[in-house]
């Protein structure tokens, strides 16, 4: 690295801003987090995000922070709304790929020894892996009002309840326009809605462990013992083609900016630019179809646990993206601005008193949920009264990866990892055995330490805990 990092409070570091750089750039993290962080190209793409026209306040990378195309995995950037950029870089070609958690009326006591059961009626109603259809048939004039409506549309064809809008990020619906969003993509999309897809994906059942704080899970509806079920997936092959195109379209029109980028994955539009509004739309879209997408599998996850268990009660917690780009309203230099804030690999994570706030968590504040690997916790954490001020927002949306896939591959066999992860009490059910060994827990960052700097630094506050069972992997 040829430029200093500094210190400038409890989990909080700065490389400070040069010649090229039009604000400074943050890294939230701890001591050891910060030296996992540095054995990749991270800190060198924050610096990058740092140099791009018209950002505000820092450019920031999260502590489960680690090298993408681009913008780091765990980046954070808001630029100004109307003379800012868009960058699909920093987005990700995986549109609102996010986390929803299903709370049940279900104890762990409930389904122990069915297990294997619940494994195998999950596994045969939801499509996982590559292609293998959608739980819903949604043909190509559904496709076209999932993309403009979201979650409206789920909910006036039977396949969502009024609660579930409620409890999802902007109620599942941003103003996408199908008509933006590239046929070829849309080719992709008619038959994946209610789609687990590949690589990171999944759907877990977990039981609640630990409870830190009270008040918080009461209004949250949850309990030490509970069954769970955290899902974590996207926008599919439409959302990768979305981006795909886009970032082709950019860079034929705007070759000079392509010129001066110090990656090509930086790659922008100027908000003012017809192309870039173009994106905006067809991003909204894909965004769109990602909730109606989770939402088909919270339906087919619903029927599943009807037919093992009796009357069991099964209602969305809260469904939060991590691919984005979205409008709010934060305080830069003492003045609220309309900013377009993008997060890749970063949840968004509101206090108190913020609007984004659904009505039922306006005491408590957002939900926020942060997944482990499949051989560790996750988290439900509250947003911190610090996130507006320091992060736009937002925390971490993960452990964050160590190893890359192909590393990953060379040190596990996913079958020994299989094996290592039943004996701990861990149900893993995955397409192919190379699945299991690119996502083995030794991949990944601890994500104890990950919560424990997001809480330190009042960006998210933990509220509970919750332990894998039975893991479904794409």
């Amino acid at each position: 690295m040829n430029f200093e990092i500094e210190q400038v409070g409890e989990n909080i570091y700065e490389i400070p801003k040069d010649d090229k750089m039009n604000v400074p750039a943050r890294i939230y993290a701890s001591d050891k987090l910060l030296e996992e962080i540095s054995e990749d190209d991270t800190l060198e793409q924050v610096r990058n995000m740092a140099t791009l026209p018209g950002i505000q306040k820092y450019s920031i990378v999260m502590p489960d922070g680690h090298q993408g195309y681009g913008f780091p995995i765990g980046g954070v950037a808001a630029f100004d709304a109307e003379e800012g950029i868009i960058s699909p870089g920093g987005i990700g070609f995986d549109i609102n790929c996010g986390v929803r958690v299903l709370k049940t009326s279900l104890k762990h006591e409930d389904i122990k020894g069915k297990e294997q059961q619940l494994a195998n009626i999950l596994y045969s109603k939801i499509p996982v892996g590559l292609g293998k259809g959608g739980y819903i048939d949604a043909d190509e004039d559904d496709l076209e009002q999932i993309l403009e409506r979201g979650m409206e549309w789920m909910e006036e064809n039977g396949h969502a309840k009024e609660e579930d809008l409620e409890r999802c990020e902007e109620n599942g619906r941003l103003p996408g326009n199908p008509d933006k969003v590239p046929d070829d993509a849309q080719k992709r999309g008619v038959g994946q809605v209610g789609s687990l897809g590949s690589g990171n994906h999944f759907l877990e059942i977990q039981v609640v462990s630990e409870i830190f704080e009270e008040e918080k899970a009461e209004v949250y509806g949850l309990e030490e013992d509970q069954i769970v079920v955290m899902i974590h997936s996207g926008s599919r092959g439409l959302g990768h083609e979305v981006c795909t195109q886009y970032l082709r379209k950019f860079e034929k029109q705007f070759p000079e900016i392509a010129e001066e980028l110090p990656e090509k994955n930086l790659m922008y539009a100027p908000m003012d630019e017809e192309l870039a509004q173009d994106y905006k739309e067809a991003m909204y879209a894909a965004a769109n179809f990602a909730w109606c997408n989770r939402q088909a599998m919270t339906e087919g996850i619903r029927e599943c646990l009807d037919t093992l268990f009796d009357s069991t009660e099964v209602d969305l917690l809260y469904d939060v993206c991590h691919n984005i780009a979205k409008e709010e309203k934060h305080e830069v230099d003492g003045e609220e601005k309309e900013l377009i804030v993008h997060r890749k690999g970063a949840t968004r994570s509101m206090p108190v008193g913020r609007k984004e706030v659904p009505e039922a968590y306006s005491e408590v504040g957002q939900p926020v949920l942060i997944p482990g690997s499949m051989g560790t916790s996750s988290y439900i954490l509250s947003g911190g009264e610090k996130s507006p001020e320091i992060s736009f927002g937002s925390a971490a949306h993960g452990a964050g990866r160590l190893k890359s896939r192909t590393q990953a591959k060379e040190d596990y066999w996913g079958e020994d990892v299989q094996r290592e992860l039943e004996r701990e009490g861990i149900l893993v059910k995955a397409d192919k055995g190379s699945t299991i060994a690119e996502e083995a827990p030794g991949v990944y960052k601890d994500v104890d330490e990950v919560i424990k700097v997001t809480d330190n630094l009042d960006i998210a506050r933990k509220v509970a805990k919750m332990e894998p069972l039975v893991n479904i992997k794409g």
